[in-house]
């Protein structure tokens, strides 16, 4: 019987239970996907412990690559045999196969693996997202970048070289600085010894930064908003040390008439053509080798609780991927 990750309580890493599933035909709309590689991303974490509310049990995991096996009624632009990779939905990834909406699916160039689709698809929309709609970075633009070295920072390390912007990167170790470096900070500042804030002011003649892009949450939420110069914008799209607590908006007026936005993939791609768009600018972007995912760190299914802890601990950079 096929296995997948479900949880059955909100909790740490010890609720993640390998079990037993059943797995139907797919229905109207749908297609079964046996999945070759699974994506682990920091909002899985946010499901399992009921940050983001689901009804429980539940299983986890938004993004994954496979083979398509099967396709219900109304379903044209997959068919059986094509490889597809997807990112976003309801959680349910952490699994051996799994009947999921046949529009969120993405046909896969063949020079894309199923190890880099499920370790870059996800971050690599969520880049687009930041850097092309969010905020529409331009060559020469300075931008902040929190967590660089990270799975999704390291992929906008490239895709902001790549524009031509000047990025200015923090991280929280020498190793990680180096490697933000390596893929394309022009500065970076190493925050557990270093004042962030004070230090972009300094690069930027005190003038502070157009935009800041915080994953980071509650511990950079504050030294983020006086980063900004007067009239910039805080992309808050993570919450790795915290939920961000109430704060005064009047702060934003104070602070230089600032602009906050709390941007999710999900509303940016719910459009067939939107999401089709951004998987374009990617996998054009990874094709040419100016974004490149590299070789994920992989643990099979069943131990998806080590790579949580991983994860959490922030022992990690790059990309983590679940091997059914």
């Amino acid at each position: 019987m096929p296995k997948a990750i479900r949880i059955r309580e909100v909790g740490g890493p010890e609720v993640l239970r390998l079990e037993d599933v059943a797995v139907g035909e797919p229905g109207e709309g749908e297609a079964r996907v046996r999945h070759a590689a699974v994506g682990v991303n920091y909002v899985d974490t946010y499901h399992r412990t009921g940050f983001y509310k689901a009804p429980l049990p539940t299983g986890l995991g938004v993004e994954a690559s496979g083979v398509v096996e099967a396709v219900g009624k109304g379903v044209s632009h997959v068919r059986p045999g094509d490889r597809v990779g997807y990112a976003g939905g309801p959680p349910g990834a952490y699994a051996e196969f799994r009947v999921v909406a046949a529009d969120r699916l993405l046909k896969l160039p063949p020079e894309i693996t199923d190890q880099a689709a499920a370790a870059g698809l996800l971050k690599g929309l969520t880049v687009w997202m930041l850097v092309r709609r969010v905020h529409r970075v331009e060559p020469g633009e300075t931008v902040l970048f929190h967590a660089a070295a990270g799975g999704v920072g390291l992929l906008a390390m490239q895709w902001l070289r790549a524009l031509g912007a000047r990025v200015i990167a923090t991280a929280g170790s020498d190793e990680k600085a180096s490697l933000a470096r390596a893929h394309g900070a022009d500065e970076v500042i190493v925050y557990t010894r270093e004042d962030f804030t004070r230090r972009a002011r300094e690069l930027t003649g005190g003038a502070g930064v157009p935009v800041v892009y915080d994953s980071v949450g509650r511990a950079t939420f504050e030294g983020s908003l006086d980063s900004l110069r007067q009239g910039g914008l805080m992309v808050s799209y993570g919450n790795a040390s915290g939920p961000v607590p109430p704060f005064d908006i009047a702060q934003l007026a104070a602070k230089g008439s600032l602009f906050l936005t709390r941007p999710t993939l999900f509303n940016y791609t719910a459009k067939r053509s939107d999401l089709e768009e951004g998987a374009r600018e990617l996998f054009r972007m990874m094709a040419s080798g100016k974004v490149k995912v590299g070789a994920p760190r992989t643990w099979p299914l069943a131990h998806a609780a080590e790579a949580h802890r991983e994860l959490e601990g922030r022992k990690t950079t790059g990309s983590l991927v679940l091997l059914p």
